[in-house]
C-alpha cells in the first residue's frame, strides 16, 4: 500500500522551506512518498483547507498530514475529511483570533505537537491547550516560532511519529 506524506507550510513561507525539506527526507527513509502543496498567494484558511482536500483526493493509501503554524490549522482542519493516519503539527496556528473554530471532535487520529518556548508568533500554551484537549504528544523546544535551531531534533521526533502510527496501540487501564 502506497503511504504519503503531505506538508502544509506557514503564511509567509513556501512549500519546500527547510523544516519541510529536511522531514521530507524522514518520511522517505520511513517508505512515505512526500508532497508538498503550495499555498501561496491563498490567504483565506478555509480556502487553503479546500486546496489540501483536493490535493489528497487524488492519493491513494496512507495519509499523514505535517503542518507548520498556519499548516498546522490546516492540517487539523483537514484530518478528519481525509481520513488522515497521524498528524505531526510544528507551532501550529490554533486559537488564533480571525482563524475559523475548528469543528469539535474534529481529530480523530494521532497528533504530535512540537513548539518553540519563545515563539512571538503563536504562544506555546495554545499547543499545550490542544495537546491537552486531544490526547496528543506535546514537544515543548527552546527555540522560536520557525524552529529552525531545532530542526534535527524535530526530524527524530518525526521519525519516532511515523514509526510509532505501526505500532500496534497500547491499552491503558
Amino acid at each position: 500500500m502506497t503511504r504519503h506524506v503531505v506538508f502544509s507550510h506557514g503564511q509567509e513561507s513556501g512549500p519546500w522551506g527547510r523544516k519541510i525539506s529536511a522531514l521530507a527526507e524522514v518520511a522517505r527513509s520511513e517508505g512515505y512518498e512526500a508532497h508538498s502543496v503550495d499555498y501561496r498567494g491563498i490567504d483565506a484558511p478555509r480556502a487553503r483547507v479546500a486546496t489540501l482536500v483536493d490535493f489528497c483526493k487524488e492519493l491513494g493509501g496512507d495519509l499523514v498530514l505535517v503542518g507548520s503554524s498556519l499548516g498546522g490549522y490546516v492540517s487539523v482542519a483537514s484530518a478528519s475529511l481525509l481520513h488522515a493516519r497521524g498528524v505531526f503539527l510544528m507551532a501550529p496556528a490554533l486559537y488564533m483570533a480571525g482563524l475559523p473554530e475548528l469543528r469539535p471532535g474534529g481529530l480523530d487520529c494521532p497528533a504530535t505537537v512540537v513548539h518553540g518556548l519563545h515563539d512571538d508568533v503563536v504562544p506555546y500554551e495554545h499547543s499545550v491547550r490542544f495537546a491537552q484537549a486531544h490526547h496528543a504528544a506535546l514537544h515543548l523546544l527552546p527555540s522560536d516560532h520557525r524552529l529552525h535551531s531545532q530542526i534535527r531534533v524535530i526530524q527524530h521526533l518525526f521519525e519516532f511519529f511515523l514509526i510509532g502510527l505501526d505500532l500496534p496501540p497500547v491499552a491503558f487501564e
